[in-house]
């Protein structure tokens, strides 16, 4: 498939567990990546995929998948429901994965479709100065790292972040401080915590790229001059006050973040939570059009 260009496009397609009534053209590239090429899918609210359409924001949506697993496909669902929500272009962004590409395989692929975005936002209808990034554990991981990358090179402005139930510390040892009443939760959710170490030594091979600022992010110094944060959680995660740890640290360096707890949803079903997904398309609505929800 040749980089850069359409693959196909398929106007006015039922997305498999969007809302209904939900159509969007949807049109696949490719792009070139870090260490292979980069799998785009764009999708774009049917009634403003015309040629007098408005310019809309940019939104880019990173799967999770724990940095192993996750594709275009699982994704489809979140990235149709705030392409509609916003609404704005969402371009989601099939990443590198670990083992086989590590460390900074999946942020370099972040990256690189961060600024194919804006390089080509005349041409895909949308405003340089109103993109997004949002994603779903792991994704929100790269997600968030995506932002301090732009902040140190400088491109692109990236407008907004939202992160559900993001992956922040590859050391996971905050576990082992969190009780939930008198139940230890490094106790009660083991088997989740063993899947994350394994997910992070799979993405950090080496030692030392466990405490990289753009990979240890609850430990990152440098947490000023990154945009607007907002933070979901869901009640039944093990990783949930580490977010909302991560939430603290971002005020505490003058960046403004909010926290969203859903105490009825589990870290895996968040990404198609639809008070998660509204709350993500109400926040990027208002931080890259200046909206009102």
């Amino acid at each position: 498939m040749p980089m850069g260009r359409f693959a196909g496009q398929l106007d006015g397609r039922e997305i498999a567990g969007a809302a209904p009534g939900v159509r969007l053209s949807v049109a696949e590239r490719v792009i070139a990546g870090h260490a292979q090429d980069i799998a785009l899918r764009l999708y774009r609210p049917l009634a403003l995929a015309v040629a007098a359409a408005p310019v809309l924001p940019a939104v880019l949506w990173f799967h999770g998948g724990g940095f192993t697993t996750g594709s275009l496909d699982e994704a489809e669902a979140a990235a149709a429901a705030v392409a509609e929500g916003v609404p704005a272009l969402v371009v989601s962004v099939g990443y590198s994965l670990a083992p086989a590409f590590p460390f900074p395989a999946a942020i370099e692929d972040a990256r690189r479709t961060a600024c194919w975005v804006a390089g080509e936002a005349a041409s895909l209808g949308v405003r340089r100065t109103g993109i997004g990034v949002a994603g779903h554990d792991a994704g929100a991981h790269i997600a968030a790292a995506l932002t301090l990358i732009a902040r140190d090179q400088g491109h692109p402005f990236i407008a907004g972040q939202a992160l559900l139930a993001p992956m922040l510390d590859p050391s996971l040892t905050r576990i082992a401080e969190e009780r939930d009443g008198q139940e230890d939760l490094r106790k009660a959710y083991g088997e989740a915590v063993r899947e994350c170490g394994r997910c992070f030594r799979a993405y950090l091979p080496v030692a030392t790229q466990r405490l990289h600022p753009y990979a240890a992010l609850l430990d990152c110094r440098r947490l000023d001059r990154l945009p607007p944060a907002l933070i979901v959680t869901a009640g039944n995660d093990p990783l949930r006050r580490e977010s909302e740890r991560y939430a603290c640290r971002l005020a505490e360096a003058g960046v403004a973040a909010q926290v969203l707890r859903f105490a009825d949803a589990s870290r895996a079903g968040l990404a198609r939570h639809a008070g998660a997904l509204s709350a993500v398309s109400q926040f990027l609505r208002r931080r890259l059009t200046g909206a009102e929800p």
